[in-house]
């Protein structure tokens, strides 16, 4: 079996490829699978709301949350209940 050289360009481009292969698993992850906070633009993206609506839910106190220095967040769990507890029957 013949050797191989490798050269320094070879490796910067091994770099660049694993990088970029890390950084396209990153953006697959659900940022809210293994969170137990969530802010409040998470929610609207998981829950596909508009900025009016998660703000109605949450001064109804349908979606509960807390505010700590102007952030409002949501206990994943809390919207996991809402969900469940806002199925429809289906029978």
């Amino acid at each position: 079996m013949p050797a191989s050289i490798i050269t320094p360009d070879d490796l910067q481009t091994f770099k660049r490829e694993l990088l970029e292969d890390i950084r396209k698993m990153l953006t697959q992850q659900n940022p809210s699978a293994d969170r137990k906070w969530l802010k409040s633009h998470e929610v609207r993206k998981l829950l596909s709301l508009s900025h009016g609506t998660l703000q109605n839910l949450r001064t109804k106190g349908v979606i509960p949350s807390t505010k700590v220095g102007g952030v409002f967040y949501y206990n994943h769990d809390d919207i996991k209940k809402v969900l469940e507890n806002h199925q429809p029957n289906l029978k």
